[in-house]
């Protein structure tokens, strides 16, 4: 429905009463968006209570604020609360700096767009900034400015108001496209005075995402005139070729497409993340049916011994019960380190970390690493992604010879190291084409076969591509990079294109200018696959030439034709090779047949119904019995290393996606050169796979094809993931969307987008991992992504080495972090028996708070930071290693359960055993060691040495900052403990410190000593066991390729098997015209040429001047 309504000129009209929507309570604002963009989420005022508040939504920040509270209470707290209140202020303040550095980040790029000017026409011309701008304004727009809104086209410097301009922000296209104002508005809206009091009222459709669609009505002169997608200009686009333009701004800011297809900013958390918060959950489940099993122990205690035991009475007259709710928190804030706040803390520094490195390797940087080891699917764009976007004409076959290898003028084969052709001979020559073969060059100047010639002619002549000069030089722009890449290869031949005009063309030919009467231009369309142009040349004859694919060129040929089977040949040799055929061809056609014909095109042009089906019947009647004159073979320069890259990935069981707004032959052809797609590939059609369900389906109404519709999505993503590779072909940026998001939904699976332009932003933003190629489209997908970098091939690095090894890394780190503190914290669940369930700690106060930032925190760090099971290269050699993550092996809920249990039996050694060997015993002096600060300080150095040397059985890469990490740590906590146990703090600070003399008079004991070394024996020497026998008898892929690296980094580097070999092929790579029509309705038409004279059209009699389309240099 078209209920949006603008006024040109008139800004109070949008803010009447019923434009205004209810934001909160009484406030109101315009339903008509301003043209700021805001992509921050913080200002200055709301940065604090907001990312506290987003903080404290984390259920662990959460849980230790009311850990924090509880421990100020002294009835129940046994622990001092700075224990809680500094790890928490590390945390929070460590993610609040993050967040704000990303947020100033997001302000300087909002400023920088939104304080961009333009010129605005309203009582004269001013210029504002884009954030000014507002719906209804008149705003002139110059050769080269990015268009600040969605626009309706007025008028323009150029003939019937033609605008040409780049899209590629949309949708990645670099090739120009052109837009034309209305008639009426072209004629009357030229002059500044005149836009001034404009008063033209348009409704439209309401703001969407549809880049290509667009129904409005334009009221004036008490007139409406329909309006479409062809008249609008769209924000995020750039003007080119046109000197300047006026535009009515009809969407602004968070209304116009390109911000409609942006997609929200998700924040995006990790597998691993949403894992270890279900493991928080469930340790919390255990900490409070411990705490309540203990708090409901000490109530029955105090019930059967403390109230008859005077010399335990604390002077309160507490009920046993209402004890054992004291210590039910008390308990709570004791085995609090099942869930220390430090492992936060520490997996933000492992990640950041990480981050650095790849940073170093790759020039990325974001927290996401370990993710990068689980990826399933990749959905990649095509152009600018896999491919270079840049076309090079690389072969021919012309008369059945093939021409392109490497060739002396007498055409025997050279060595590679020869030089190219020199086109210094050629005036028009770019400089740009490299191009091989000398005897090609040496038959066009001998005229010895004239299909030679009559070949780079019809590559001058037939073709839709515009000319323009700039300083001097020929610029052309074609509406397909292949088009363009075929002129231009004809130009350094020799047979330059020089200029058009509505019913001529004018080619140069080995230097000569002539000029032909284009007598009808035949365009192409998705049907057709070819087009043609009909010419007299100047002595009168008239000649039909024709180009296209030669699946419907050989339906077109006369059965005499020469060369077809060599050329057949030739198209199966250059097809093995990826490279885009095309078929040339032609005919004479006799003045009368013209006439005949003629009459029939003209009355099919001007058909009122169907008149593309009328146009395509009569050009079949002249596009029959065509005489061959070979074929042309372009690249599409892949980017370096695609192919290994894709290799490499699928064996890693990596299933990759091309999503393209390409046409299915260029994406298919891409396929195929990027081995995406092999010769074996059985390749399923969408459009054919047609079940009989879905023939049921078309049938039924539209309510219960709406309830389908989620099956349909199942079915599709089902279809599709079976599949060894996907190919989505013509998909918007919301498709390409909503492919990923499908994906996610019903697969649960790890997903990465990969994309260079505003186009691939929405796909990179819904991806669980979106990474960003700084190419030639702007900067939007790469400021949008987590990752960032210049090329494809950095992907295979980026996942199988440093994604791997993250992934390797973090879970290592997890499993050792709950073990360490598993081991730690249960021994108060064992004491707890010993002491009447009182919530006593075992160990003093010091070694708590320090445990898990000094004692034991640098060497889980550094494994998290450095570890990796095998080298880069290997990494890179057996793809097959990456499987691990996908299948989430090394981390899970088994995985944590065997570190709960592995912590469980370590506690119960640490305490057991020196519980054991206190028992009834007597010192070297004839002291009992026995004390209760001697127990504590014997467990305490049994767990350090005991979690440290676990570290270090977990540790596949030694260096030596792992080693000193280690034992530098035992050492520490030696160190510090013999400072808190001396006299000389205590006399300083004595209610903090309380275990005078203990360390060194316990540890003077030799009994204690051993006690240690048992303990810590015990502990170990079955891990060793058991990782003996799982290594011998149940070896790991990456087990195997540690026992023989010595051997393999000794072998010659690995190289990559070539998948893709092809011999004579029976499928054609195709030609990849434009997407919709060429400019052939436009030159015929003569909308698009000047009425004043050119210097490069003095050879025109007329003296109309030259089409002016080009690509700015």
């Amino acid at each position: 429905d078209c209920t949006w309504q603008v006024k040109a000129n008139d800004r109070s009209f949008h803010e009447q009463p019923h434009f205004m929507n209810t934001k909160f309570f009484c406030i109101k604002e315009s339903k008509y968006a301003n043209n700021a963009i805001k992509t921050y989420k913080y200002n200055a005022f709301s940065f604090l209570p907001m990312n506290l508040f987003e903080q404290f939504k984390r259920a662990a920040n959460f849980y230790f604020l009311i850990l924090l509270i509880l421990q100020a209470i002294p009835q129940i707290s046994t622990l001092a609360w700075y224990t809680t209140l500094f790890p928490l202020l590390v945390v929070l303040g460590i993610t609040a700096m993050k967040d704000l550095v990303d947020d100033v980040a997001r302000h300087k790029m909002d400023n920088e767009i939104n304080n961009r000017t333009c010129e605005v026409i309203k009582d004269g011309r001013y210029f504002t900034k884009w954030k000014e701008i507002q719906v209804g304004d008149i705003i002139r727009l110059k050769k080269n400015d990015f268009i600040p809104a969605d626009i309706l086209l007025l008028s323009s410097s150029e003939p019937n108001s033609l605008c040409y301009v780049e899209t590629a922000e949309l949708d990645g296209e670099t090739n120009l496209k052109f837009k034309m104002a209305l008639e009426i508005t072209h004629q009357y809206l030229q002059r500044e005075n005149a836009l001034t009091t404009f008063d033209g009222f348009i409704e439209c459709e309401e703001p969407n995402n549809r880049l290509d669609k667009f129904t409005g009505t334009l009221f004036w002169r008490n007139t409406s005139f329909p309006l479409d997608a062809d008249k609008i200009l769209l924000r995020g686009c750039v003007i080119r070729n046109t000197d300047f333009c006026h535009g009515m701004v009809i969407f602004a800011g968070a209304d116009t497409k390109i911000m409609k297809n942006s997609g929200k900013t998700r924040f995006k958390r990790t597998k691993i993340d949403y894992l270890m918060n279900y493991m928080v959950y469930t340790i919390f489940v255990v900490l409070i049916l411990v705490s309540a099993g203990l708090a409901i122990g000490h109530a029955y205690w105090e019930a059967q011994i403390g109230n008859n035991s005077w010399y335990l009475y604390d002077g309160e007259d507490y009920t046993p019960s209402y004890r054992g709710f004291l210590n039910f928190w008390g308990y709570i804030i004791i085995l609090n380190t099942m869930v220390p706040i430090s492992l936060y803390v520490s997996v933000e520094v492992i990640r950041l970390g990480q981050s650095y490195f790849i940073n170093w390797d790759l020039q990325i940087t974001t927290t996401l690493n370990e993710q990068l080891g689980q990826i399933h699917y990749i959905f990649s764009d095509k152009t600018g992604t896999l491919t270079q976007n840049i076309m090079t004409f690389k072969k021919c076959c012309i008369n059945g010879q093939i021409y392109g290898e490497w060739n002396t003028s007498k055409g025997m084969s050279l060595a590679p190291e020869k030089d190219p052709v020199d086109f210094s001979w050629n005036m028009f020559a770019d400089g740009k084409l490299a191009f091989y073969d000398h005897y090609l060059i040496e038959q066009i100047h001998s005229g010895k076969e004239s299909e030679v010639r009559q070949f780079f002619f019809l590559l001058a002549v037939c073709h839709t591509v515009m000319v323009d000069r700039i300083d001097g030089q020929l610029n052309y722009q074609a509406a397909s990079p292949d088009e363009g890449a075929l002129v231009s290869a004809a130009r350094n031949f020799g047979f330059a294109f020089l200029a058009r005009t509505q019913n001529t063309i004018t080619i140069s030919e080995l230097g000569t200018e002539r000029t032909y009467d284009v007598l009808a231009i035949l365009d192409f369309n998705s049907d057709r696959k070819r087009m043609s142009i009909i010419v007299r040349t100047p002595e009168g004859n008239i000649r039909l030439y024709c180009k296209g694919a030669d699946t419907v060129i050989y339906e077109r040929l006369h059965q005499m034709s020469p060369t077809k089977q060599e050329t057949q040949d030739a198209l199966d040799i250059f097809a093995s090779e990826t490279l885009r055929t095309l078929c040339l061809c032609y005919k004479e056609i006799e003045e009368k047949e013209y006439e005949e014909w003629n009459k029939k095109f003209m009355a099919a042009s001007i058909a009122s119904t169907n008149r593309d089906e009328a146009l395509d019947k009569v050009y079949e009647e002249i596009e029959k019995d065509l005489i061959l004159l070979g074929a042309t073979a372009i690249e599409d320069k892949l980017q370096d290393g695609v192919p290994e890259t894709i290799s490499k990935l699928a064996k890693a069981d990596i299933k990759i996606w091309v999503l393209t707004g390409d046409k299915k032959e260029t994406a298919e052809n891409i396929g195929f050169a990027c081995e995406l797609l092999t010769e074996d590939t059985t390749i399923c059609y969408g459009e054919d796979i047609k079940t009989e369900e879905e023939r049921r389906m078309r049938t039924q109404s539209k309510r219960r094809l709406e309830a389908r519709k989620e099956q349909r999505q199942k079915n599709f993503v089902d279809l599709a993931c079976e599949c060894s590779a996907v190919i989505c072909c013509r998909v918007t940026p919301k498709q390409k969307a909503m492919v990923v998001d499908l994906v996610k939904r019903y697969k649960k699976a790890i997903t990465l987008a990969i994309g260079d332009g505003a186009n691939d932003v929405n796909m990179i933003k819904t991806a669980h991992i979106g990474v960003g190629i700084s190419g030639q489209e702007g900067m939007q997908a790469v400021m949008s992504s987590d990752y960032s970098f210049a090329q494809f091939r950095y992907l295979q690095r980026l996942l199988l080495v440093h994604g791997r090894w993250s992934y390797i890394r973090m879970c290592k780190f997890l499993r050792y972090f709950f073990y360490k503190n598993f081991a730690f914290t249960l021994v108060h669940f064992w004491y707890s028996f010993f002491n009447g369930y009182s919530a006593q700690t075992a160990y003093e106060d010091w070694f708590i708070t320090l445990y898990n930032v000094l004692y034991s925190s640098l060497p889980v760090l550094l494994m998290g930071l450095l570890d990796q099971d095998v080298s880069d290269k290997l990494s890179l050699r057996f793809p097959g290693l990456y499987v691990v993550g996908q299948r989430d092996l090394l981390f899970n809920y088994k995985k944590f359960f065997v570190s709960l249990v592995h912590g469980i039996l370590t506690s119960m050694i640490l305490f057991f055993i020196p519980l054991g060997a206190y028992l009834q015993t007597v010192g070297q002096d004839g002291e009992a060691p026995s004390d209760y600060q001697s127990f504590a300080v014997t467990i305490a150095s049994a767990l350090i040495i005991t979690v440290n040397f676990q570290i270090g059985l977990d540790t596949s890469y030694w260096t030596f900052v792992n080693a000193f990490s280690i034992f530098g740590s035992i050492a520490l906590y030696f160190g510090i403990m013999f400072d808190f146990h001396s006299a000389g703090i205590h006399v300083l600070f004595p209610s903090a410190f309380q275990f005078t003399g203990t360390a060194s008079n316990a540890l003077r004991q030799p009994y204690i000593w051993l006690t240690i070394i048992l303990t810590v024996a015990v502990c170990l020497l079955p891990v060793v066991a058991i990782r003996f026998l799982s290594m011998t008898i149940w070896p790991s892929e990456s087990d195997k390729i540690q026992k023989h690296r010595k051997r393999l980094k000794a072998e010659e580097q690995w190289k990559r098997r070539q998948v893709f070999r092809r011999g004579v092929s029976s499928r054609r790579s195709a030609y990849a015209f434009s997407h919709q029509r060429g400019y052939a309705d436009l030159i015929s038409s003569g909308r698009s040429i000047r009425k004043k004279r050119s210097p490069l059209d003095a050879i025109i009699a007329d003296g109309t001047a030259e089409y002016r389309r080009t690509v700015e240099s």
